[in-house]
């Protein structure tokens, strides 16, 4: 099974938000085991790096790089990723953005604690949690 993982899931692991750390470790252990292709767009790296290094400071973001970039496959986000982005005319361009590079992936699913935001597209969305609860082989 082939995944797109959301920032917001990536962030909440590394900023330890008690409210959902365990579902998004949980996906990422999932990943981490080879239970699924795990993939995390160029796009999303370089705003968990900026978030992480704000938080947390820089060393801490560079070794979280480079622990995601073990697990996690970094997708390419091109030109044409980007133009069908702006043709979606989402609210939110990031996710227009991770949902054509998830598209062009032939991802399964998008994991996100916003669904909703990726209501208007064509690959099936679920949170961290849903994911483990309903897709994921029990461990």
């Amino acid at each position: 099974m082939k995944v797109l993982i959301d920032t917001n899931v990536v962030l909440d692991i590394l900023l330890n938000n008690a409210a959902f750390y365990a579902n998004s470790m949980a996906v990422f252990v999932h990943a981490e085991q080879n239970r699924l292709e795990g993939y995390i767009s160029a796009a999303a790296i370089t705003d968990i790096y900026y978030i992480t290094k704000k938080r947390l400071g820089k060393t801490v973001a560079r070794e979280a790089i480079k622990k995601i970039l073990k697990v996690f496959q970094p997708a390419a986000v091109t030109g044409d990723d980007i133009l069908r982005a702006l043709d979606l005319e989402w609210s939110d361009f990031e996710d227009s953005v991770q949902f054509a590079v998830g598209t062009s992936l032939s991802v399964d699913y998008i994991i996100t604690r916003n669904t909703k935001d990726f209501s208007f597209g064509s690959i099936p969305t679920l949170t961290p949690e849903q994911f483990i609860e309903t897709v994921a082989d029990p461990v």
